[in-house]
């Protein structure tokens, strides 16, 4: 018929001007007629043309009769597939009344495809997860044995395999899709570029057939030159598709695509073509149907991809030319109905691919001749079901009876389709695995919905496709659709697996993407679309935190089995508005100098109050949390105003609080301020050692008392743990130009007021602060960090100090340890001191300050009257006794029992006291620790005679347990000092590591344990190139985010170790510090509810419900409930795990240990142990989620050890095999 129209009239078969509708639904009878009429007339166009308008009046009659032979509804229809579209499909069958039946893998048994249909049936027994959907004869025989009169393809798979269509119409079930023939012709894209090429439709330049080797790709590439693409000749998706740029990339490329190919569609064929640079990638969506109607349904701009497959998807394209947009949909059109009548029809659902260049100029790529991941959005913008379309085209419907005319053909609006995969953005995309922990959809106005197995608890395995969700969303115009689908976007909760939502975020917001400019370059020339926003994910990574304490116990070291108290503390009442003013107000009003006038002019005794750093260092292991300091720091603002300060920060708080409270000691510090703005703060800084145990360049430490001060930092007390005065005035002058008040702090040792000692005397005291006063200290300190100073002793330093230099403000420290610490504060005070250190009356005593309480009450009336509210001090005490038994593991109190007089003698800094009590036990010399304490008095004297505070005490300690464990006495190690190995701190020391002593190094003691190593001279930090921040940033933000700030540079510049360890503790297990602190501890109690206040405004409440059984993984599930929600968390048994077999991780510490990117499966090992391999050298070939990754050596050296074969199924961050360099 259509021959014999050209003959009148060569218009187009849908030009409904010469072609009417009805016309194109004849019957093949009339198909036949029209033949043999135009063998007999043909010589005659008159007889022939009234011989065919008789047989056209006739046919006219007969096609109802046919269209009702031809109309066979379907009962049952079996998904030849699984996921989303096997769930698309079924829905519409069942809006049809039509039942449905489930095909699923072995690896399948879990997923949500099989539950949705009426019925589901096990295929491909013991096969390869995709091979099983790939197994046309189980599935045929399910069809069968159940009575399934059609078959959906479903997209992937067998969608696009003409033998797959060909078994069905051999066995009796109907293929919902065009005929098999069909199939294989634009299966074939070889076969169907030639079609296209013969409907005058434009091509790209390429090869004729599937190539079969790399040498055919050789010459082609020889031919066109680069950049030339390869493509899966039976199938797309993406998959099989390599672009190659030089020559020198064609034989891996050739290889992978190859490769995937096969993995993916069951044939490895290829063909190859030019690539078009940067190129639209626009798709015209047909339907046809048995009688040669074939509409178009619009186009789709497909553009936004990564490695080819489509992300986001937008109907109708945008910025599309009037004209353009008809050449695409005429040219679909034409190329649908290529050949017809003379074959079959191009029947059912279909879509023709083209790329269009800059110049408007559009290239044919391909046809899919099956339903589209994307045929939601032409869905959402025509009204037409296509679903509902491929059904009823299959029962044998027209299209015009199903309404489905090309004038009534509409686009209303614009639809964006987001594809959700389980892939990691930052990683290139890589495919992500694990178990759905929470998933929580965006819904609502505007939005639809197509997913899978997206529910908690669902397993996302590396076997098969990365979609999650297809996320559809519509609106009047693409704004509007982009606005729609970013709110759904941040509405999703996904947790347990990695997901493309924040890249997919970036996106919608991205104006070249709003204003419809987009090409497939688009995501390669947007890199600002990876600067991701971090998925917080707090309340899961909680609940990991907590099921982790509860199955394997505290995750910060426990010295003694003593559980945290189960009494909460009370918090005091604090009075509404703001709190009254205090000395801060003075500093930040007059400057640091102004201040320092204030204090020395002031009447009545000053206190320091040290409950918040250094009474918790000394009694407590510095264990105390942000979150009980937060709770009674407003008490402390509206109570103890008249405060001299408080300290809370610097010394060992500061590594302390990343190493075993897992929190930021600059949030401490931030949180603190905003609470108490009206007392000053006070920090311990080691000189140039600022807050850590080693040196650094003088810049680090310059930087570090910077970024304290803009943190809320006001007094910087600087000591140097010899008394070396170019550490401390390295130290001061860091402070000073930071904009602090300087606190020049003499270190205490020895006894001023005995004459025999001679080393430290009143004239060493006078002539070392007369140093540092010159050098412009605004506050003078004697630091007695193990409380020698007596009563007597403290009154004549005092007393000499405040004759010496009387307009500098005076502040003593010390500790109790004797228990004579108030006597001698209260000396210092009658003496001249202006200010004095304190710990509140719970927190006091022992290795701690003296009490607050007991100055506050010997003051009270007299010239030296504090000014402080004894009755305050016990509501204070209180909250600090309860909290205290909150901390009971780490109590010192669980092995001391008392201060000890002998300090005198051994001379042991109060919060060093405590911890080689902890040792003593802990080693099981708890009976001996007084030889401990006597070898440490001998240690001391062996070194010299050492100022002992931090790091020196440490230096003193460590040689006393060397002594200890090794049964030496003073004089043996003197004697065989050349032949023992002595640990790394005293061989530093005796370098001049930490500086030089005073009176110098012990001779020959010295010279006999270094024999020939190097020593330092002069202040060991001045030869120390600068550090540079800037590259520590990039570095700090290449491993963690964008999210760095200035406050963890200066961490991880301090204490690079410790703080990488800190962020991968948060990474894992998030704001640790929001939780109670026997939580933290100990973990909750079964059926225990709790709340948790993650910011204001933002509670959590959680139920623990109950603790699993050990599973294969080694593995416990922990059940709570969230938010009146279920909730599980995994949790590794560590212990049960020692006895299990697992493959090793790779340490991301150790260079040469290479693990695996991505979870998934072992296609080729490429190395050889033994082997030498370049950098950038592929080791293997890794399979997950039908994509290919090769695996590159990150640095040159020899194949030490190989732990995987082809074949071996990893987990993400297996040790792949060993390099050494």
């Amino acid at each position: 018929m259509l021959f014999c129209l050209c003959l009148l009239r060569p218009h187009s078969l849908s030009d409904p001007s010469v072609f009417p509708t009805e016309f194109n639904q004849c019957c093949c009878c009339f198909r036949c007629s029209v033949s043999m009429l135009l063998q007999v007339g043909g010589k005659r166009s008159a007889l022939g043309l009234l011989a065919i308008r008789r047989v056209w009046s006739m046919s006219r009659s007969a096609h109802t009769a046919s269209q009702t032979l031809e109309y066979k509804p379907i009962k049952k229809v079996m998904v030849a597939n699984r996921g989303e579209i096997a769930i698309r499909v079924f829905r519409a069958c069942t809006e049809l009344g039509i039942r449905t039946v489930a095909v699923y893998s072995e690896q399948d048994t879990g997923q949500m495809h099989r539950q949705k249909a009426d019925e589901a049936y096990l295929i491909g027994k013991g096969l390869p997860p995709v091979a099983a959907y790939l197994h046309i004869p189980d599935i045929i025989k399910v069809a069968k044995e159940n009575d399934v009169d059609a078959i959906h393809p479903g997209y992937g798979f067998l969608s696009e395999r003409a033998d797959f269509a060909q078994a069905c119409v051999d066995a009796g079930v109907r293929f919902i899709g065009p005929t098999p023939d069909v199939v294989r012709k634009m299966g074939d894209k070889v076969e169907a570029r030639a079609i296209a090429t013969s409907a005058g439709v434009p091509v790209v330049p390429g090869t004729d057939a599937p190539i079969s080797s790399l040498q055919e790709a050789q010459e082609f590439s020889n031919s066109y030159g680069f950049p030339i693409i390869f493509k899966a000749a039976y199938g797309g998706g993406g998959r099989g598709m390599r672009v190659v740029r030089e020559y020198e990339e064609l034989e891996e490329n050739y290889q992978r695509a190859c490769s995937e190919a096969l993995a993916a569609f069951g044939n490895g064929a290829l063909f190859v073509e030019k690539f078009i640079e940067k190129p639209r990638h626009i798709e015209v969506q047909i339907l046809g149907d048995k009688y040669g109607n074939v509409i178009h349904l619009y186009e789709r701009d497909c553009s936004i991809q990564r490695r080819h497959q489509k992300v986001v998807e937008i109907a109708p394209a945008t910025q599309l030319d009037p004209h353009l947009r008809d050449r695409l949909t005429a040219d679909s059109v034409n190329l649908a109905r290529q050949h017809w009548p003379f074959s079959k029809p191009y029947e059912n659902a279909g879509t023709v691919e083209f790329l269009v260049d800059k110049h408007g100029k559009h290239y044919f790529i391909e046809v899919n001749s099956r339903l589209q991941v994307e045929h939601t959005v032409t869905e959402e913008i025509t009204d037409v079901d296509l679903v509902h379309a491929q059904l009823r085209v299959c029962e044998g419907r027209s299209l015009p009876e199903l309404g489905l005319k090309q004038d009534k053909i509409r686009i209303n609006g614009y639809a964006i389709q987001c594809r959700v995969t389980t892939e990691d953005p930052a990683r290139g995309f890589q495919p992500d695995t694990g178990r759905l922990e929470v998933f929580r959809s965006g819904e609502g106005m505007g939005i639809r919905l197509d997913s899978a197995s997206a529910f908690q608890g669902a397993v996302i395995s590396p076997h098969y496709d990365s979609l999650l969700v297809k996320v559809i969303a519509s609106g009047k115009d693409l704004p509007a659709a982009s606005a729609k689908m970013s709110r759904a976007l941040a509405e999703f909760r996904v947790r347990g697996v990695k997901t493309n939502i924040p890249f997919l975020q970036n996106v919608l917001s991205n104006n070249q993407f709003l204003n419809g400019t987009v090409d497939t370059q688009f995501i390669d020339e947007n890199q600002d679309l990876f600067n991701l926003k971090p998925v917080q994910n707090r309340a899961q990574k909680l609940l990991h935190y907590l099921g982790h304490v509860m199955v394997n116990g505290p995750t910060t070291p426990i010295p003694v089995k003593a559980k945290p108290s189960p009494i909460d503390p009370v918090i005091p009442l604090v009075p509404l508005g703001e709190p009254p003013v205090g000395f801060r107000d003075v500093l930040l009003r007059e400057g640091p100098d102004g201040f320092a006038k204030a204090v020395r002019a002031h009447q009545g005794l000053l206190l320091m109050d040290t409950t918040f750093r250094d009474a918790h260092q000394s009694l407590l292991a510095t264990r105390v949390r942000t979150h009980d300091l937060k709770r009674i720091a407003p008490f402390v603002a509206h109570s103890f105003s008249n405060l001299f300060s408080v300290e809370n920060w610097g010394g060992a708080t500061f590594d302390v609080a990343m190493r075993f409270l897992c929190e930021c000691p600059w949030k401490r510090l931030q949180e603190l301020r905003a609470l108490m703005p009206n007392v000053p703060f006070q920090m311990l800084l080691r000189g140039a050692n600022a807050v850590g145990y080693t040196n650094y360049p003088d810049n680090a430490v310059f930087k570090f008392c910077e970024v304290a001060k803009e943190n809320g930092m006001d007094i910087f007390r600087v000591f140097d743990s010899l008394n070396y005065l170019p550490n401390m005035l390295m130290g001061m002058e860091a402070a000073g130009a930071a904009g602090g008040v300087v606190e020049a702090a003499i270190s205490y040792t020895g006894d001023v007021s005995d004459p025999t000692r001679q080393k430290y005397s009143l004239d060493y005291y006078l002539k070392l602060a007369d140093e540092l006063v010159k050098a412009g200290t605004h506050i003078l300190c004697i630091k007695d960090m193990a409380g020698l100073l007596k009563p007597d002793s403290g009154h004549l330093l005092v007393s000499a100090l405040r004759d010496c230099f009387p307009d500098v403000p005076i502040h003593v420290h010390t500790h109790d340890t004797a228990g004579a610490g108030v006597a001698a504060m209260l000396a210092c005070a009658e003496a001249g001191a202006d200010i004095v250190d304190v710990a509140v009356d719970s927190m006091a005593g022992m290795t701690s300050q003296p009490s607050m309480g007991a100055i506050v009450a010997c003051t009270k009336g007299t010239k030296l009257n504090t000014g402080i509210s004894l009755e305050k001090v016990f509501d204070y005490s209180e909250y600090w006794e309860v909290t205290r038994g909150l901390y009971a593991p780490f109590d010192c109190t669980a092995t001391m029992k008392s201060g000890n007089a002998d300090v005198y003698e051994n001379e042991i800094p109060g919060g060093q006291y405590t911890n080689l009590h902890f040792q003593a036990h802990s080693m099981g010399l708890g009976n001996k620790f007084k030889e401990v304490k006597k070898a440490y008095a001998e240690a001391n004297k062996l070194l010299g005679d050492l100022i002992k505070v931090t790091p020196s005490s440490k230096i003193v300690g460590d040689l006393a347990q060397f002594m200890v464990q090794n049964s030496l006495t003073r004089a043996e190690v003197e004697e065989r000092a050349d032949e023992l190995s002595f640990p790394l701190s005293v061989v530093e020391f005796l370098q001049g590591h930490i500086g030089i002593p005073h009176g110098g190094f012990p001779e020959p003691f010295r010279s006999k344990v270094l024999k020939s190593l190097p020593r330092v001279e002069g202040r060991p930090g001045a030869s120390l190139s600068p550090m540079d921040f800037q590259a520590l940033e990039k570095q700090l933000r290449d491993a963690h985010g964008d999210e760095i700030t200035p406050e963890d540079v200066m961490s991880a510049a301090m204490y690079p170790k410790v703080f990488q360890e800190f962020k991968e503790f948060t990474r894992t297990f998030g704001p640790v510090d929001c939780l109670d602190t026997r939580l933290f501890l100990d973990g909750p109690k079964i059926a225990e509810e709790f709340e948790v206040e993650l910011e204001r405004g933002k509670t959590l409440h959680i139920k623990a419900l109950a603790l699993g059984d050990l599973n294969k993984a080694g593995q416990r599930e922990v059940f709570f409930e969230l938010n009146g929600q279920l909730r599980s968390v995994l949790v590794k048994d560590t212990v049960a795990m020692k006895e299990m077999h697992f493959h090793p991780k790779a340490l991301k510490d150790v260079r040469g240990q290479i693990g695996a990117p991505m979870p998934g499966k072992v296609v080729e090992v490429k190395v050889k142990q033994g082997q030498k391999v370049e950098k950038g050298q592929p080791l293997c070939v890794l399979s997950a989620m039908k994509m290919e990754m090769v695996v590159n050596s990150p640095l040159s050296g020899t194949v030490a050890k190989i732990y995987v074969t082809a074949d071996s199924t990893l987990e993400g961050d297996d040790l792949i095999l060993e390099i050494t360099e």
